[in-house]
């Protein structure tokens, strides 16, 4: 950790912060440095993941990155409800008849815009903690 570089946040709703950290070689500034790219990098994920709905190749591609940042810097609930719609995308990919519950979908937005915003806050409070030391 650098001498700016806050320790992570022992608790952030949504998130196992200290497996994510462990996992970056317990280097705090890691994590901090990923959590900045999900904010940043997702930001317009929900348009985005709207509009590959209808084309199943796409729609997976999309979900398939939110599953993958989010279980690298800790949102493991919303890591697994995107892994579950990316597993019906899959079939559907491979030509099964797979229906996709519209419920699966409203749960993952809801889920995505929680913990976006949680991170997103919580970003924001170490841009600013690091910008008075």
């Amino acid at each position: 950790m650098t001498p700016t570089t806050p320790p992570p946040p022992l608790e952030l709703a949504g998130f196992d912060v200290a497996n994510a950290v462990a996992r970056m070689l317990d280097q705090p500034q890691l994590w901090w440095e990923a959590l900045g790219l999900f904010v940043q990098h997702f930001a317009d994920w929900e348009a985005e993941w709207s509009a590959a709905q209808g084309n199943n190749d796409a729609e997976r591609r999309c979900v398939h990155a939110l599953y993958s940042c989010a279980a690298n810097v800790g949102a493991s609930h919303l890591s697994c409800v995107a892994a579950s719609l990316e597993a019906l995308l899959i079939k559907r990919c491979n030509g099964q008849a797979t229906p996709i519950p519209p419920s699966i979908r409203w749960h993952l937005k809801d889920c995505f815009r929680e913990t976006w915003r949680t991170a997103a806050s919580a970003k924001k409070l170490t841009l600013s903690i690091s910008s008075s030391c």
